[in-house]
């Protein structure tokens, strides 16, 4: 069972208002909620604070982690969005009810909820500012100077940054985030995971922007969202037939190309095949900038490095 906590607070008396970070909770509800097949993903609960009457206090937040990490799931994701505080090496998610002497929940508290859950699997998604302060040691505490097994944790920013809002009501990282889910981050069997959200995240800001963090303590990467093959399956499974050993050369020749005359059809499904292959980069031409050309001129295509590291999981029937 896999539980998603997602909390967005504009509101905030003591701190100035936010604009972005209802809309960012919101807008991954769905992303997260379901994958791109449709089928269920996480149990969602949205929790957000416009206004004084939905305001998020610092005793809700808390109830709403612990009824996250609650015995029955083994897998829980929890999404913060709103003001950051930094709080002697560690960070304070700020509440609508927060203060300048008591912000609103440290990280620290919630690690010791985490330490303290049955839950095996658990990412923690900070969009606030100083974020990056989550996973420091003196966060961490004297005797914990670790990450607790199974935890991975993703900053919009690092401990001494602030992390923006854009122009059109949203959080940079947040907006960045929600492309990454939607396909942005999949891998070739279309698999989301922290690592490649990460990665897809890092790459979207610049030298002078507010940098990512990524810390984790875990020993296998479980999807976060499935979306749909770049390649599929069946097609990623021909690699071995296709290409006998990892070094070897596809013959192509015009037959290959479904404008050329006599058509075979067996060759045409064959070519689309490794079209796709191609798109992801998992193989390339010989001799030739295109396929197209590789087939007209009787060249042939051969696996990149890529292409190498999955006909190793094809052969050794991992995929």
């Amino acid at each position: 069972m896999k539980r998603a906590l997602l909390v967005g607070i504009d509101h905030y008396p003591q701190f100035g208002h936010l604009a972005g970070c209802v809309n960012d909770a919101t807008a991954l509800q769905p992303l997260l909620s379901r994958n791109e097949d449709d089928s269920p993903n996480f149990a969602c609960r949205l929790v957000v604070g416009r206004d004084d009457q939905t305001a998020v206090h610092r005793d809700v937040l808390l109830r709403r982690i612990d009824e996250l990490l609650a015995p029955g799931a083994d897998f829980a994701l929890f999404y913060f969005a709103g003001h950051g505080a930094s709080s002697g090496g560690d960070v304070s998610l700020v509440t609508s009810d927060g203060t300048q002497d008591t912000p609103g929940v440290r990280f620290v508290e919630v690690l010791e909820k985490i330490r303290a859950s049955q839950v095996k699997e658990v990412i923690v998604i900070l969009d606030c500012c100083f974020s990056g302060g989550a996973t420091s040691v003196p966060a961490l505490t004297d005797d914990a100077a670790v990450l607790p097994q199974g935890l991975s944790v993703l900053t919009a920013s690092r401990g001494d940054q602030v992390s923006m809002e854009t122009a059109a009501g949203r959080g940079q990282f947040s907006t960045y985030f929600e492309g990454a889910l939607d396909g942005g981050a999949a891998d070739v069997l279309g698999h989301v995971n922290v690592s490649g959200l990460y990665a897809y995240l890092s790459e979207s800001f610049g030298a002078w922007e507010q940098r990512p963090t990524f810390k984790s303590n875990i020993d296998r990467l479980h999807d976060v969202r499935k979306c749909d093959p770049r390649v599929p399956l069946p097609v990623l499974r021909q690699l071995t037939s296709w290409f006998p050993n990892p070094h070897s050369i596809f013959a192509l020749d015009p037959s290959f190309e479904p404008t050329e005359e006599p058509r075979d059809p067996e060759n045409e499904a064959t070519f689309a095949g490794l079209q796709k292959l191609r798109a992801c980069r998992l193989i390339e031409p010989v001799g030739e900038d295109h396929l197209y050309y590789a087939a007209m001129n009787s060249s042939g295509c051969k696996l990149t490095a890529l292409g190498k590291h999955y006909w190793n999981l094809v052969d050794a029937d991992q995929l």
